[in-house]
């Protein structure tokens, strides 16, 4: 029996479009960048994909929105730079959610933009999108990031983003060896 399928909105930023991912979308990514740019209605760098956003992480991503369609707003999307003439743009990067708040009202972000693309500010302003959109939903109460210590530049994504080190933190894909720390915003 099929749940009915949750249609995410596309969250706009000053200069960004968030796009959520879909099932066809992440399917496109896995078979390659022409059919991920198709899928997608933006053109695809040739330094895609963005650093740890490989392929077990699209099929890790696929997986879930399978098991929780109505969940999508929860999830992966692609950032979109909209080009200025109108026509298709381009993404620079990806990340969103790990999933629907726990019981705890919290909701985990990661994000990743490709190396072209950095220190231009769009890492900070799609957190800004994901950020203002988790806190507009009730159930949501605090916004958690496990980083690794020697990432500076997602360091300091995190603390302009008004998110504080809150101690260790646990990464899964994290490298043997490497510190993962946690960072958490708070709802005012």
């Amino acid at each position: 029996h099929n749940r009915p399928r949750m249609t995410a909105t596309v969250i706009a930023t000053p200069r960004l479009r968030l796009i959520p991912a879909t099932e066809a979308h992440l399917r496109a990514s896995l078979e390659g960048r022409d059919q991920l740019a198709a899928a997608v209605g933006c053109a695809v760098p040739a330094s895609w994909p963005p650093e740890h956003f490989d392929a077990a992480a699209v099929q890790y991503t696929l997986d879930w929105l399978k098991r929780y369609p109505r969940d999508a707003q929860w999830g992966f999307y692609y950032v979109e730079l909209p080009s200025d003439g109108g026509g298709p743009g381009t993404l620079v990067g990806a990340g969103g959610f790990k999933g629907a708040p726990d019981a705890d009202g919290i909701v985990e972000i990661g994000y990743s933009v490709l190396p072209e693309s950095q220190r231009k500010g769009y890492a900070l302003e799609a957190v800004n999108g994901w950020v203002q959109f988790a806190f507009s939903q009730p159930k949501v109460r605090m916004i958690c990031a496990h980083t690794l210590a020697t990432a500076l530049p997602s360091i300091g994504v995190l603390k302009k983003a008004g998110f504080r080190q809150t101690g260790s933190g646990h990464d899964p894909g994290a490298p043997a060896g490497s510190e993962v720390v946690r960072f958490e915003l708070m709802k005012k």
